[in-house]
């Protein structure tokens, strides 16, 4: 008797929801082994993590806005991400696009926020973030409809050159370096939060951030741009089949310039978020979203709710990470990248039982799949 893989004919939505419950579960359970491991109970470690440290906590409104702010650039990552992938453009370079984003927004706050209002400079940095983060991400696209580049392999290469280019400039002291704080000995990026900075509304002691707002707003654009447009249904058919958009007289190229842009445009945008909410450069000031949001933007299938709903989760279990940390000394906080990893690996397991299903068949017989 041999065992066979075929394609399940179909998969009840009650047994996907099972399925990736279960793997999201056994993640869990191989991190609480881990925890026993280490000599942290892993029951109270998880109550402080997905809590993030906000119950019995007097300011626990401070926990929900920093977890917002690692919430806002993650979920608009994740859906710029989602436009490339659904076109089935690996944009891997959203660490690069962002840092770029970052800069560009950070040039601005520098250069406009001392003579311009507060709301004309937020407003410039954003767009300089999208127009240069879009101009950056599309070099691969370009070089993609131009000489059949692989985009996988330029994207992830672009990041490097952005990040040490973040790098020349946190290291570098110079008279023309605006970048840097020049009352400090050591180059270290200087702060223009008192300059500019996106507002909050106050909601008793807590504070909206505006970014929050847009992101929703954001998400329910980007929503409506995919299901209810031309450009979306476009993109759909040429992520389904390249072939079959260009017989539908479909200018395929011009949609892949169009929609990478797209994408590279709103990772500036998050990062102008990031940088306007921090009020200051870094050279970690990715915090690896544009990594992390390619796990978003895949566990979630390129579905613009549900990648909000994943980030919102992948987002609490960062900070939740950070915050546990705070109390359990045995365990760093990068703990939270190896759990996401064992989410991301089982979930994927998951989903190959979901299309897929294994068959014993007996010699010289046929394997069938009934779902």
């Amino acid at each position: 008797m041999r065992l066979h893989v075929v394609k399940r004919d179909h998969c009840p939505l009650w047994k996907k929801a099972c399925l990736y419950l279960l793997a999201v579960l056994s993640a869990l359970v191989l991190g609480g082994i881990l925890l026993l491991a280490m000599g942290v109970d892993p029951l109270a470690y998880y109550s402080r993590m997905f809590t993030m440290g906000m119950v019995g906590n007097k300011i626990a409104y401070k926990s929900m806005e920093n977890y917002l702010k690692v919430f806002v650039p993650l979920a608009v990552t994740s859906v710029a991400l989602s436009l490339a992938f659904k076109m089935r453009f690996w944009n891997i370079g959203g660490e690069g696009q962002f840092i770029v984003g970052a800069i560009a927004a950070a040039t601005v706050a520098f250069q406009a926020g001392p003579v311009l209002p507060q709301g004309v400079t937020l407003v410039l940095m954003c767009l300089a973030a999208m127009v240069c983060a879009g101009v950056y991400g599309s070099i691969a696209a370009v070089l993609k409809v131009k000489f059949g580049t692989n985009e996988t392999l330029m994207t992830l290469m672009l990041n490097y050159v952005a990040l040490y280019f973040l790098t020349f400039l946190g290291e570098t002291k110079a008279d023309w370096n605006f970048y840097l704080d020049e009352t400090s000995v050591r180059p270290i990026f200087a702060n223009f939060g008192k300059t500019v900075s996106f507002p909050a509304f106050p909601i008793g002691k807590f504070g909206l951030n505006l970014c929050v707002i847009l992101t929703f707003v954001l998400g329910v654009l980007v929503f409506v741009y995919l299901k209810y447009t031309k450009q979306g249904y476009e993109i759909a058919v040429v992520g389904d089949s390249a072939g079959t958009a260009h017989y539908a007289g479909m200018k395929v190229n011009t949609i892949v310039l169009r929609t990478v842009f797209l994408s590279a445009c709103l990772i500036g945008l998050a990062a102008a978020f990031k940088v306007g909410t921090a009020g200051i450069l870094s050279t970690a000031i990715t915090d690896d979203v544009g990594w992390t949001g390619i796990i978003v933007a895949w566990l979630a299938q390129m579905n613009t709710a549900v990648i909000f709903l994943v980030s919102a989760l992948i987002g609490m279990l960062r900070y939740g990470s950070t915050v546990a940390a705070a109390t359990f000394s045995q365990v760093d906080s990068s703990f939270a990248n190896m759990l996401q990893g064992a989410i991301l690996f089982l979930v994927l397991a998951a989903d190959f039982f979901i299309r897929f299903q294994i068959v014993p068949v007996k010699k010289g017989g046929k394997a069938n799949g009934n779902g």
